[in-house]
């Protein structure tokens, strides 16, 4: 970016020269945004936005109300307060607050700056129902987790122009970003720096992640991708380079199936540690262009630490060919504040999560089973919402009260739809075509800079593909048929079966035995399905809320960590639970067993024929 500016700077110079018609050429002055993370009160920071010069009579100053990514809406305005308008002679406009996110400025043209204090959504209770890894953490001289959308504002009709960002950080806190740093400047008193970074539109602010905390950072080349590893563990529990070995094999691994893909040159992986109770409370991860954050407890032993990151990571890693190289129109030009959403759910979250499994067993780091293993729970998980909603219907209304309910099925669905498109192209092919072939063509036809109109995808689609296809989508897409996955896995020679297998104590794949009271935050057995053998030998019964287990204490804030220590339970020790029952609060004692429940697995069909074992083998390892 600074070179680009340079460049422009010299064109107009030279411009000027030859025709001395506008002598007055100047650059236009991006939007200046400041954070102050040295000044912090009381776990609250500094923002100062000064958009340059206005020349309309009022203007309304907008903090996102929902971002790419996260598919709900969320009010970040609301943990802003303290909220001022300066004037060119330092005195404070009047405004009006319009909502959680916007204020209007009527004397726009004697702006000069707005100012306004931020808390961070980890201190908020329940952290103000932002998911964590979308959300903001402020600890003084310790760690700053920038998820800027969170912190920076926009005014209307500024965001497409540029944005240069400072950050005043303490001297000893390092920035985990896939940004570059322009330039850092030293403090008169010597114990701050301010890093500025030059941005070409307000997206990339908001599409760019910090974490600033001491250096614990790590970084590897994967062919000519750096990709750099930054890790906040407030107990020095992990560090970057005990998770190094697993994020480089696991990107490796995801170069190689990806091919001559390459979408980026950086790739920044920023990974909070939570310490719990009081800390970040939900795990996940949220996907950037060119970055993720991840945010999962700190508690985690190092092995299931490395799996979790491993199946959350890769796919937002994939992220890189959607929705960064193709994209519609309504994620190109995203609307903050009164977002339009694509009808291509399925594309952009759907594929995704389908390469983030495809991918492991193309390359070797899960077999087979394990792969059907994966996709058969997330065909009996998917089966717990209206199979019948068209998913561009769904996707379209996403934020309504309608629809937002049915999100979670876009990891699901939307991930079966991509098998079963990967296994109908593989068909018509002949093998020699699967969905990553036509990822490819979308790509090369689009591109980051190049967005569609959401009605010409699936045409498009048909017309680098097969005619074929227009029914497949016509059917389970934008029509109301269920997909018939029995008919999609016997072209592979794959067919469902019922076997008693082991599960978890509280969850059979993705499905769970327990779910949650949301008034009284309680831990509540399910009444509408059957328990493992674990559960059935201890007595449990639908509508038991949980109390305590061996002695700890649960609700649904702290429902991970049961999930965890469960998983640490050793056969044939003492197990107690306590529960709460009518009313009335009662025991269950049982000798730690294996649970067991019967699921429906997928398996290949022995002594299939030639053809379709070919196609399984294209379709699995490309």
């Amino acid at each position: 970016m600074k070179k680009l500016v340079m460049g422009l700077a010299a064109a107009s110079m030279l411009f000027a020269c030859k025709t001395q018609k506008n002598p007055q050429a100047t650059i236009e002055k991006p939007v200046l945004a400041q954070l102050d993370l040295v000044n912090v009160e009381n776990d609250k920071v500094w923002v100062t936005v000064d958009p340059a010069e206005f020349k309309t009579e009022s203007t309304i100053f907008n903090i996102p109300k929902t971002v790419p990514g996260t598919y709900s809406e969320d009010n970040y305005g609301k943990f802003t307060e303290s909220f001022k308008a300066i004037d060119y002679k330092g005195n404070e406009l009047s405004f009006e607050k319009l909502d959680d996110n916007s204020y209007k400025i009527v004397k726009a043209a004697n702006l000069d700056k707005v100012m306004y204090l931020v808390n961070d959504s980890f201190d908020w209770e329940e952290e103000g129902g932002v998911y964590s890894m979308a959300g903001t953490n402020i600890l003084k001289d310790k760690n700053f987790l920038l998820n800027l959308h969170g912190f920076v504002g926009y005014f209307d009709g500024m965001t497409e122009k540029k944005y240069q960002l400072e950050i005043v950080r303490p001297e000893d806190l390092v920035a985990g970003t896939s940004l570059t740093i322009a330039s850092t400047k030293n403090s008169e008193t010597g114990n701050s720096k301010t890093d500025v970074y030059h941005l070409d539109r307000y997206f990339e602010v908001i599409d760019n992640p910090i974490m600033y905390s001491k250096p614990d950072t790590t970084s590897f080349m994967v062919e000519n991708m750096q990709v750099l590893l930054s890790v906040y563990s407030p107990n020095e529990k992990h560090s970057a380079q005990t998770l190094k070995p697993g994020m480089e094999k696991m990107i490796r691994a995801q170069k190689e199936f990806l091919g001559d893909i390459n979408s980026t040159d950086k790739y920044a992986i920023l990974v909070y540690l939570s310490e719990g109770e009081g800390d970040a409370s939900n795990y996940g991860a949220l996907e950037h262009h060119t970055s993720t954050v991840v945010v999962m407890p700190e508690s985690m032993d190092a092995s299931s630490l490395d799996k979790s990151m491993t199946d959350i990571v890769s796919h937002e890693f994939f992220h890189i060919i959607t929705p960064l190289g193709i994209h519609s129109n309504e994620v190109h030009y995203f609307d903050y504040n009164d977002p339009k959403m694509s009808k291509h759910l399925w594309l952009y979250e759907g594929v995704t999560e389908y390469f983030a499994n495809l991918f492991q067993v193309n390359q070797g780091l899960i077999d087979n089973k394990e792969f059907y293993k994966r996709m058969n729970q997330k065909i009996t998980t998917s089966k717990r919402f209206d199979d019948t909603v068209p998913f561009t219907v769904m996707s379209e209304n996403i934020l309504t009260d309608e629809y937002k309910d049915s999100y979670y099925n876009v990891y699901l669905k939307g991930a079966l739809i991509g098998m079963a498109l990967d296994i109908k192209l593989r068909e018509l092919s002949g093998g020699n075509m699967g969905i990553l072939d036509l990822m490819k063509k979308l790509n090369a036809k689009y591109g980051k800079d190049k967005p569609f109109n959401d009605d010409e995808l699936i045409p498009t689609i048909v017309e680098l593909t097969y005619p074929e296809i227009q029914n497949f989508f016509d059917q389970y897409v934008t029509g109301e048929t269920p997909i018939p996955y029995d008919e999609f896995f016997a072209k592979a020679g794959i067919e469902e079966q019922e076997q008693m297998t082991e599960v978890g104590f509280f969850l059979k794949g993705q499905q769970p035995y327990i779910t949650a009271n949301q008034e009284t935050m309680q831990i509540v057995f399910r009444g509408d399905t059957e328990f493992n053998t674990f559960l059935k030998e201890l007595g449990v019964e639908g509508g038991d809320v949980i109390k305590s287990v061996n002695g700890e204490e649960y609700n649904v804030q702290n429902v991970y960590e049961l999930i965890r220590k469960s998983q640490e339970w050793k056969e044939g020790d003492d197990f107690t639970m306590t529960i709460v029952r009518n009313e009335e609060e009662m025991q269950l004692k049982a000798k730690v067993s294996t649970p067991m429940d019967t699921q429906m697995t997928l398996s290949e069909v022995q002594n299939a024929d030639g053809d379709k074992i070919e196609l399984r083998n294209a379709w699995l390892k490309g």
